[in-house]
């Protein structure tokens, strides 16, 4: 439906039926690697719309998770409307949806009931919880299975009480899991000719995210320390003017890190170790806290260099024109038929010989409503 210059996906055809974040960002790394994607959405739209934005026109995370697509309105519970949805299923490669696994069969749009309409159908379904067990037909929402499943925990200062981590990490982890599920049943397609489902589920999502954490020995208690932070030293500490990120995990980074802030008299074999350091984090992070107060956080980024991992705590207004941003063309000019001109984050990958069409702007509601079902309406039989 717009011509676009070929990327490994180039060819592809996705019907995005989910609304939020893990579906439509899913559907929107499809896009960014050449697919056509057709967001579908309900007469009142996609949910995230209506969340809040200081952006008056639209909302700024709807802008951007859904890059790349045209978008049409269908009503499902609409007879006419559902059968423009089958049609273009008929010519799909790819349908993504997030309802809960109940809804599809009442629908009319589960997985067996399209499988006859078109065998080659890969159809990705993003639920909550899964597929199977007592909660398999209960919404899930990003930070409530952060909280579940002891993310929060673990990212809350010991002892202390549990934090959310921000910006919807579960969602687009689950979006990274569509994409690469859809692509794998893509490839296998390939070779067998048929289509298949693909479950990708928050909960999945939430857990293997913590992987290098959910490894329990025989043997071992419950309460055991399955917590990466290395006992105070690694993390964001204070300086002069802003605050600073550091990792010192290996031998030569601590060295790197007691020599250039002046604390020569913690090279001791009292902290030559990770786990020394953890045991007598009371004794050194007050001594690092009063070194890095010397310089700013950018003075301490530039002096330590590649000797000490480290990162000077910046907001996201600054990555717009940071310099490896710039140089790597992360950021990109869109055009928005309500919202006007704006930057935004471009694509994910780079592919050397199909490096695909620069993305364009999420679509406006129903902006291309007319022209998908004028050609639903040529295609149903």
């Amino acid at each position: 439906m717009t011509a676009r210059e070929a990327g490994p996906l180039s060819g592809v055809r996705v019907l995005d039926l989910s609304a939020y974040i893990a579906g439509p960002y899913g559907c929107t790394l499809l896009a960014d690697q050449g697919a056509e994607v057709i967001k579908v959405e309900p007469p009142a739209g996609d949910n995230l719309r209506k969340y809040p934005s200081t952006l008056e026109a639209e909302s700024r995370a709807f802008l951007g998770v859904n890059r790349g697509k045209l978008g049409v309105v269908l009503d499902l519970k609409d007879a006419q409307d559902l059968q423009r949805l089958l049609a273009l299923v008929r010519s799909a490669d790819v349908l993504v949806h997030n309802f809960r696994p109940s809804v599809p069969p009442r629908l009319g749009i589960a997985y067996e009931q399209l499988r006859p309409i078109n065998p080659r159908l890969v159809y990705c379904a993003v639920t909550g919880y899964g597929e199977a067990g007592p909660l398999k037909d209960k919404a899930g929402f990003d930070q409530v299975l952060q909280t579940m499943t002891g993310m929060c925990t673990l990212q809350g200062p010991q002892g202390g009480p549990p934090e959310i981590l921000y910006g919807s990490v579960v969602d687009y982890y689950a979006a990274a899991l569509v994409a690469g599920g859809v692509s794998s049943a893509l490839y296998e397609r390939e070779k067998s000719g048929e289509g298949q489902y693909v479950g990708v589920s928050l909960l999945r999502s939430a857990l293997a995210m913590q992987s290098a954490r959910m490894v329990w020995s025989e043997g071992e208690p419950r309460e055991v320390g399955r917590d990466m932070r290395s006992g105070g030293i690694t993390g964001i500490h204070p300086t002069g003017e802003g605050y600073l990120y550091i990792s010192a995990n290996t031998p030569h980074f601590w060295q790197a890190l007691c020599e250039k802030t002046g604390l020569h008299e913690l090279l001791t074999e009292r902290y030559d170790s990770v786990r020394k350091r953890a045991r007598h984090q009371q004794e050194i992070v007050p001594r690092l806290h009063a070194a890095l107060a010397a310089r700013t956080a950018l003075a301490w980024e530039a002096l330590f260099g590649e000797e000490v991992p480290c990162a000077a705590a910046r907001s996201i207004e600054d990555m717009f024109d940071f310099p490896q941003v710039r140089a790597e063309g992360l950021v990109g000019a869109f055009e928005h038929p309500v919202v006007g001109r704006y930057r935004g984050f471009t694509r994910a990958w780079r592919f050397g010989r199909t490096p695909g069409s620069q993305p364009f702007a999420a679509p406006a509601l129903d902006q291309h409503g007319d022209a998908v079902r004028a050609e639903a309406d040529r295609l149903r039989p």
